[in-house]
């Protein structure tokens, strides 16, 4: 029986391991010598709580698998029944095939079939390659179909707390505005940080639950938004975007199967919820166009 996860691909370079697996070209460890990068999930288990998957053609959620665009409308269909939601797109548990690889390296690609909530052709090529400065992801979306496509991309990387637990460590995240949500978790816009919603130095995650989105991304120099958790063993994971990902999403992992609070998923994405329905942040993808995006991690 073939692994739900699919094919294993396993990247080298000096102390640093990854593993890429072929469904939702997810990441399913990232270890520095013994310690955990990322939460690492068995290849026989379907990938907890989207572990390591791609977001796209849009991350987070989507108002009741609605939208509307360019005169006509689409349904897709619910995957998050709670909150009548159609939760991180359509490719997180789809099939992804190698192109290349080599010792340190692999490109992962998938072509979107239209369907009818969906109607564009898209073919992502996701790479992931180990550096000196840790594991850089790359995710080039090609619009192949003749019409222009609504489109947005995000990532699931779950951080690794340490021996301590998440209780025990700090976050921050380098953002100026906290997205402001209903009951549903949908945007109803934004607001200055401020207590300990304002991640821009770090804050002690003992007590606090956090399913939330920034935005007003603060970059270094090198145009990089950079979040930090650190735990009690005084090492750091280390995530970066580039200056394609405006949005962090950052999730807690409290009440959800699988995770229940061992990792903090921090979540580069080109948009926030609900971007199909409200044009924020939203990528319009011209016929035969390209939208590249870049992110990494990496352990201090």
């Amino acid at each position: 029986m073939p692994f739900p996860t699919g094919d294993q691909h396993e990247l080298r370079l000096g102390d640093q391991v990854a593993v890429v697996a072929s469904v939702g070209a997810s990441v399913r460890e990232y270890r520095v010598g013994d310690r955990d990068v990322l939460l690492p999930f068995p290849a026989q288990s379907l990938a907890p709580a989207f572990s390591g998957a791609v977001l796209a053609p849009w991350p987070n959620r989507l108002r009741d698998g609605r939208y509307g665009y360019r005169g006509a409308a689409y349904e897709v269909p619910l995957t998050e029944h709670e909150r009548q939601t159609a939760l991180h797109g359509l490719v997180a548990y789809a099939r992804f095939d190698v192109v290349e690889a080599s010792d340190a390296s692999v490109t992962l690609r998938h072509d979107l079939v239209p369907t009818p909530g969906y109607p564009w052709a898209l073919r992502l090529d996701v790479t992931y390659g180990l550096t000196a400065d840790g594991l850089a992801v790359e995710v080039v979306a090609t619009n192949l179909s003749d019409a222009t496509a609504p489109y947005g991309v995000g990532f699931h990387p779950w951080l690794s707390p340490g021996p301590g637990g998440v209780d025990a460590c700090t976050l921050q995240v380098g953002a100026g505005r906290h997205v402001t949500v209903d009951h549903r978790l949908l945007p109803t816009g934004t607001e200055a940080v401020s207590g300990r919603l304002d991640l821009r130095e770090p804050v002690a995650l003992a007590g606090l639950a956090l399913d939330d989105a920034w935005v007003d991304a603060v970059r270094d120099t090198d145009g990089l938004s950079w979040a930090r958790l650190t735990g009690d063993d005084a090492r750091t994971v280390a995530v970066w975007m580039d200056g394609t990902l405006p949005a962090w999403q950052v999730c807690t992992g409290d009440g959800i199967p699988g995770i229940e609070r061992r990792g903090v998923a921090v979540e580069p994405m080109s948009c926030v919820a609900d971007a199909f329905r409200t044009g924020e942040m939203l990528v319009e993808l011209e016929p035969a166009g390209t939208h590249t995006v870049r992110w990494g991690v990496r352990l201090d």
